[in-house]
């Protein structure tokens, strides 16, 4: 398993990558974080827990199984993209990682790979 500032160092390692954290759902706080995206990654996570909690909260509305759960979510803007893979492990259950990338470096399905391979070893 790999710890929070380790899978912030892999994260960062990802091409393209320029900020990363994990981030608590119900708080929004940020347990690690590293980069630099040109914003504030704290300001940002604590808002994209909203994005997470509402995309939960109509997934129960509309009363998706207990099997559904959200692998990532994708946020493109014109300059970057933004990715969200929420934490599903009993150790990281109520966690997401946030990834930033600049779009004209990364390379959006591998990047979605990796990702999804460095999430999976996350420990808290």
């Amino acid at each position: 398993m790999t710890t929070l500032n380790d899978a912030i160092q892999n994260l960062l390692s990802i091409e393209g990558a320029t900020g990363a954290a994990i981030v608590d759902i119900s708080s929004g706080m940020a347990l690690a974080q590293g980069g630099n995206p040109g914003f504030d990654l704290g300001v940002a996570a604590a808002g994209n827990s909203n994005v997470v909690s509402a995309k939960l909260r109509t997934m129960r509305d509309l009363g998706l199984g207990t099997g559904d759960t959200i692998d990532d979510i994708l946020i493109t803007l014109t300059t970057q993209y933004h990715l969200i893979n929420v934490l599903s492990t009993r150790e990281t259950d109520g966690l997401f990682v946030y990834l930033v990338l600049d779009r004209n470096y990364a390379n959006l399905a591998l990047a979605r790979h990796k990702l999804k391979s460095i999430s999976a070893t996350v420990s808290v």
